[in-house]
C-alpha cells in the first residue's frame, strides 16, 4: 500500500499535496484508476483511486474512509533536549515516529547546547515517517519550550518519568509503567539535568528510572525509552 498526503479528505474528491502528486505520477508512475491510500494526518485513513494523474495536483475519488485508524488507547509523550548536533535529534524523530509517539517536545534546559530547531523542517521529517510506516496520525511536534513550562504540556492523570545520570535509581520502566496509561518521559541533554531540574520534575511528581547500567547519549535514551513503552503496551494488548 502506497499512503500519501492530502491537505483534507472530509470531501469524496481531494487533490493530494504537490511533493505527493509528483511523486505518486513521476516516480511511481502510477495512472487513472489506479489504488493507493490518502491521509491528511488526523488519524483517518482512506482508501481512493486516481481520477485525474497530474503530478501538480493528482486528483483522487475516496472510496472508503476509516476514522480513528489503528486507534491508540494511551498517548505516549517524548520531552527530550536537543542534541547539539541537529541530525541527531531529527533521526530521534524520525525513527520515534514510526515506533509509535504522539507528541514530542523539545525542552530547552540548564545544561542545553541547543535552544533552537526547524520545526517545519521537523514536520516534513515526521510526515515522512508518518506515511513510510502506513500511520494516519501525525504527533504534535512542540517547538523548544523552557523546562520550567513543561508542566503545563502534560496531560492530566498521566504517568510522568524522568531520566537523568547523577541518580543511583534502580527502578526501570517496565516496573513502573502501567501499559495503556498516558505517559511522559523526560530526557536531558548531553550535559545532564541541572540539580534543580531534577529537584523540580520529582516535585511535579515525575518518577526517576533507570535505563540500564551505561550512560547513553540523548537520543538513544529517548528511543530506549519510547521503544520500553511500545513494547509494554503490545504485550499486553
Amino acid at each position: 500500500m502506497n499512503l500519501f498526503l492530502a491537505p483534507d479528505t472530509t470531501s469524496t474528491f481531494v487533490t493530494l499535496s504537490p511533493d505527493d502528486s509528483r511523486h505518486c505520477i513521476r516516480v511511481l508512475r502510477m495512472q487513472a484508476g489506479d489504488s493507493l491510500a490518502i491521509t491528511s494526518g488526523d488519524g483517518t485513513l482512506c482508501h481512493a483511486r486516481i481520477i485525474n494523474p497530474d503530478p501538480r495536483g493528482c486528483e483522487v475519488e475516496i472510496t472508503q474512509r476509516i476514522e480513528n485508524y489503528s486507534p491508540r488507547p494511551f498517548h505516549l509523550h517524548l520531552a527530550v533536549a536537543p542534541t547539539k548536533n541537529t541530525a541527531r535529534i531529527e533521526w530521534l524523530l524520525e525513527k520515534a515516529v514510526e515506533i509509535g509517539i504522539d507528541r514530542f517536545t523539545p525542552i530547552v534546559c540548564d545544561h542545553s547546547e541547543r535552544a533552537t530547531l526547524n520545526n517545519e523542517r521537523l514536520r516534513k521529517i515526521a510526515l515522512s515517517a508518518m506515511k513510510q510506516s502506513l500511520k494516519a496520525s501525525l504527533p504534535t511536534i512542540d517547538p523548544p519550550t523552557p523546562f520550567a513550562q513543561l508542566d503545563s504540556l502534560v496531560l492530566p492523570g498521566c504517568q510522568r518519568f524522568v531520566c537523568y545520570c547523577s541518580g543511583n535509581e534502580r527502578h526501570t520502566l517496565p516496573q513502573l509503567y502501567h501499559p495503556h496509561n498516558n505517559a511522559l518521559v523526560l530526557i536531558g541533554p548531553e550535559g545532564d539535568f541541572s540539580p534543580k531540574e531534577i529537584t523540580t520534575a520529582l516535585d511535579q511528581g515525575f518518577q526517576p528510572v533507570s535505563l540500564g547500567p551505561c550512560r547513553l547519549r540523548t537520543e538513544t535514551a529517548a528511543l530506549y525509552a519510547l521503544t520500553a513503552l511500545n513494547l509494554l503496551n503490545d504485550t499486553l494488548s
